[in-house]
């Protein structure tokens, strides 16, 4: 913890290392109060560095010393400087080897970083700077070393070693204790070390790769979660034939290992050959892990399994580079995704979580570029700029390129950079060299913070039978006040004829087609602050599909009437703008609500909203999946992400009559594609898919709308669904139907009746917890601190904080946002308590905090008032520190 203020650290002042680290030899003494490490470094003097020894300094915190010796020769105190960050050496030649002993505490580590215990297992989390706390070292991510790992623990309580690479040796050793000894062939940097002891079982198989080697596959968990792991296993062998076939890049260990954590403060760490997971990410069965969960563990499976090549074997130079492959790799895994599901389905997900956090943090205190110009604690922009923003970049590469000339630049950066840590540019430059473009401008999208704005205007001029469309492009100032040049935005678009038909597109000043009819959806490449483009052979005034598939994340503001919009919503060709569309249109009518609201006025919905709605829920030609998504409305979170300055009360009364009108008005249709969904499900055992998904997605929103209706009937069939279905999906949405119903009686036995059947399995009480946190219903804030009482409650693990904490500022925002600041208050408590136990936890509680001045003025003196006592209360790490000084800023 730290009293002064922290360091800032800048990209402008990067420097390569001074020295090399070329061998790392680790020895582990595993022991119940303590574990020694034994490490012997291998180094040179960096020669891109230039001649002369200067002092070796290498990155240590909370080690205790024991030993120290430089070529043979044991270090004397006089011979080193220690402090809590560093020691620093003197080396006496270019080549030399370096040995130190120290000792540490993993089983009081409750910060989850470096070596500790989660449970009775041994485990580590090193990304981004965890490596410090296991031994002294050149903990960066440009000092990549080949890792030879000896563990040794106690037999009985610890059969598994586990570490990274191949496996080349084990035996006894003395007292009943054993070894194993693991070889990483591959150089990498000390954050993808691993290490994993523990009293574990494993589901095995093997994968034939293309070149016809096997790999061997195995998935480690503690005994009672053997069932859970199948999915997993099905999820890895996709990802590698996946990866084969898009990417052509083979595996190369001859052992692949997942490890299932309780314990984990991120979802999931691809360590080379041996990936730690949370266990959330990894045990999913039909009767414990819900549709979405199932999704998430393939997503995440594959997305650290992707990582072995986007991340790994070709690494970042330094940590302002994290999106280089983390951005890169969240875009491969949701194109996975998307060929193992519906395209548009995960287009349009991953959009709205785009649009409701990542555009609210661009809009916030912590806003930064992809690519940072500075931190104080890394730790902290493990954010959605650079994952989520970070992936929309790379898929804007592609959207140029094209998949052909994208799959050229990602064939030669890998081809180029294998083994080395790079830099974003150095990608860039891989994508511009491959196909002869230069992406100069374009680079701006890793440089400049913020979300650009993208005003759309149209003009049609009947005579000359031309349509142009002017883009004028800005982006709001950010806590930086850089200049904002104009970005590269690539707008896919399509021009609607009157019956709905796509038009063939043609610029003015384009030679007529020959070969072929022009293409009916393009991309045209938007690159200054203003710009027109014109359409020739335009016969009539067509209507414009804007921004096709997300093709830029740009907030887009186009003049459409609610008459146009229903008009997408039933003919576009896109299927992402059918449902943007209707989002919009929603938008609209839910924004008009709002204003009636504030105003004191009686509420009255749009009808044109229930009819779109009616007409989507009629058509049985559309995917169910798709068909839920468009009856989902726009989330509370979203609504404030939008407004000027969001009125908390109305937006979720507004919402809530907006839902009460929907259920009321379509009651019929919504009971006929509930039953006929819910039959089919009873009719046939669970399976993973995404037909099942698709369905289970439908059934499950009608079922929402239509306890809204408090009829008798519809209750009888949420407890009948409850009581009866064979998977956490069903049994789950109702239960979250009930804790959010009328019906007391009803709603304590079955929250009762779940609890106890799932006592034993934390994960499923993580959803228990989330379901409660989560409910509108008044009194919230009371329901969370009895929750916070209950048995299978820990603030020491992150899941469950997550599950309560985070579902409950995060989720329920009439609650969180209670007039009398009561939510705030609970909140600052939490992350003053979890700043002393899990600092990365403590600062990730805070983002609703730090989003104060989207609110009125009596909220935000209440919520900056909270954000100064933590700051006034003590030694804060500097995670925290950070977060809170910025957001007041």
């Amino acid at each position: 913890m730290r009293t002064e203020q922290p360091q800032v650290i800048y990209l402008k002042d990067y420097q390569a290392p001074e020295y090399l680290i070329d061998e790392t030899h680790l020895t582990f003494e595993l022991f119940e109060d303590h574990t020694l490490v034994h490490a012997q470094l291998v180094m040179r003097r960096n020669p891109a560095r230039g001649a002369g020894l200067p002092p070796l300094v290498l990155d240590g915190q909370q080690l205790e010393l024991l030993r120290a010796a430089l070529d043979d020769r044991e270090l004397q105190a006089a011979d080193y400087q220690l402090d809590g960050d560093s020691l620093t050496v003197q080396p006496q030649a270019e080549h030399f080897t370096l040995d130190t002993s120290v000792k540490i505490h993993p089983e009081s580590n409750t910060a989850l970083e470096g070596l500790y215990k989660s449970g009775k297992m041994f485990c580590t989390q090193c990304e981004a700077e965890g490596f410090r706390k296991i031994t002294y070292y050149l903990d960066r991510p440009d000092v990549m070393s080949s890792f030879t790992t000896t563990v040794i623990a106690e037999q009985h309580r610890y059969p598994v070693l586990l570490s990274n690479g191949n496996p080349t040796g084990s035996g006894p050793a003395e007292d009943g204790r054993h070894w194993a000894t693991w070889e990483d062939p591959f150089k990498k940097p000390a954050y993808l070390f691993a290490l994993v002891a523990g009293d574990l079982w494993c589901v095995e198989d093997t994968f034939t790769r293309q070149s016809g080697r096997d790999v061997l596959l195995r998935i480690y968990v503690e005994p009672e979660n053997l069932d859970k792991c199948d999915h997993a296993m099905v999820s890895l062998k996709k990802s590698m034939r996946w990866d084969e076939e898009v990417y052509g890049r083979e595996y190369d260990l001859d052992i692949f290992m997942i490890v299932a954590v309780n314990d984990f403060n991120m979802g999931a760490m691809e360590n080379k050959g041996l990936n730690i997971f949370n266990s959330s990410c990894v045990l999913a069965r039909a009767e414990t892990a819900t549709d979405a969960a199932h999704q998430r563990v393939e997503g995440v499976v594959a997305h650290e399994y992707f990582h072995n090549w986007s991340g790994n074997r070709v690494t970042c130079r330094d940590w302002f580079q994290l999106s280089l492959k983390e951005g890169f790799t969240v875009f491969r895994d949701a194109e996975f995704s998307a060929d193992m599901n519906s395209r548009t389905v995960k287009r349009i997900e991953d959009v709205a979580y785009l649009r409701t956090h990542q555009f609210a943090e661009d809009a916030g205190p912590m806003a930064h570029p992809v690519r940072p110009d500075s931190f104080i604690e890394i730790s902290n922009f493990y954010t959605l700029t650079v994952y989520e923003k970070g992936a929309e970049v790379v898929r804007m590469v592609r959207t140029l390129l094209g998949a052909d000339g994208f799959r050229k630049g990602s064939d030669l950066y890998f081809e180029r950079h294998d083994g080395q840590a790079v830099t974003t540019d150095d990608f860039i430059k891989a994508m511009e060299d491959a196909n002869g473009v230069d992406f100069t401008q374009f680079k701006r999208w890793y440089s400049q913070a913020g979300t650009p704005r993208l005003e759309v205007s149209e003009a049609y001029d009947a005579a000359a039978q031309t349509y142009s469309l002017t883009f004028r492009q800005s982006c709001p100032p950010t806590p930086d006040k850089a200049e904002k040049l104009p970005f590269v935005i690539p707008v896919e678009l399509g021009l609607l004829d009157a019956a709905g038909n796509d038009l063939p597109l043609q610029l003015a000043g384009e030679g007529a087609a020959t070969a072929a009819e022009p293409a009916t959806s393009r991309v045209l490449s938007v690159t200054e602050a203003e710009q027109t483009f014109t359409f020739q052979g335009i016969q009539a005034k067509p209507l414009p599909s804007l921004l096709r598939g997300f093709s830029a994340p740009v907030k887009l503001s186009f003049p459409y009437d609610r008459d146009q919009l229903m008009f997408l919503m039933q003919h576009d060709s896109d299927g992402f703008n059918r449902w943007e569309a209707g989002q919009q249109l929603a938008v609209q009518v839910l924004q008009e609500l709002i204003g009636q609201h504030q105003r004191g006025e009686a509420l009255k919905l749009d009808q044109r909203l229930i009819t779109a709605l009616g007409t989507v829920l009629g058509n049985p030609s559309l995917d169910p999946a798709m068909v839920a998504e468009m009856l989902s409305l726009p989330g509370e979170a979203y609504l404030t992400e939008i407004s000027q300055v969001a009125d908390v009360d109305a937006i979720h009364a507004a919402r809530e009559f907006a839902r009460q009108q929907i259920a009321e008005q379509l009651f019929d249709a919504l009971w006929a594609r509930y039953q006929a969904h819910r039959e089919a499900s009873r009719s046939t055992a669970y399976v993973a898919s995404a037909e099942h998904f698709a369905r289970r997605s439908l059934q499950n929103i009608a079922l929402s709308y239509l306890m809204l209706s408090g009829k008798p009937h519809v209750l009888e069939a949420t407890l009948e669904q409850f009581e009866h279905c064979d998977n956490m999906t069903e049994r789950l949405t109702a239960l979250a139907v009930l804790v959010n119903s009328p019906f007391q009686a009803e709603r304590a036995k079955a929250l009762e009746a779940f609890a106890e059947h799932f006592k034993d399995n934390p994960l499923v009480m993580d959803q228990w917890f989330s379901v409660q946190a989560a409910s509108t219903l008044p009194g919230g804030l009371a329901r969370v601190k009895a929750l916070m009482q209950h048995p299978a409650f820990t603030l020491k693990n992150p899941n469950k904080v997550r599950a309560l904490i985070g579902a409950f500022a995060g989720q329920n925002l009439v609650n969180f946002h209670a007039a009398d600041g009561s939510g705030y208050r609970f909140l600052a408590d939490l992350v003053i308590e979890l700043n002393a136990l899990n600092p990365q936890i403590a600062s990730r509680q805070l983002a609703p905090l730090t989003r104060w001045r989207k609110y009125d003025e009596a909220r935000q003196a209440l919520m900056k008032g909270e954000l100064e006592r933590i700051l006034a209360s003590g030694e804060l790490s500097s995670d925290v520190y950070e977060v809170v000084s910025k957001s007041l800023a």
